[in-house]
């Protein structure tokens, strides 16, 4: 997976993380938007809420948004290298299977 560049120049920048309890958790079941613009990521989250049912129709529902989340093109690039990280656990663990690799071109 690409990597975001680091200028050669500037020093390697230690972070502490500081949690804040204040920090609210978001509940969201459904990612309704993904979008890339060059310089960010647009993520939009949504939480679905089932309609009364009425017997004899169909069964509807709403979907609202829960959080619009905009990370740098950096924060992108660690949030799919740490997704990446999370599908290999996954797998390893049997909870998800690997694709199947495409079958190889047969050459004359």
């Amino acid at each position: 997976m690409a990597q975001a560049p680091q200028q050669q120049s500037q020093p390697q920048i230690q972070y502490q993380y500081v949690d804040r309890l204040e920090v609210t958790e978001t509940f969201a079941d459904f990612v309704q938007r993904i979008q890339f613009d060059g310089q960010t990521l647009r993520l939009e989250f949504c939480v679905s809420r089932l309609d009364d049912h009425k017997a004899g129709t169909p069964v509807t529902g709403k979907r609202y948004p829960t959080c619009r989340l905009v990370l740098s093109a950096a924060a992108a690039v660690d949030l799919m290298n740490k997704m990446q990280q999370i599908t290999a656990g996954l797998i390893k663990a049997g909870v998800l299977k690997q694709d199947a690799p495409p079958p190889a071109e047969k050459t004359n």
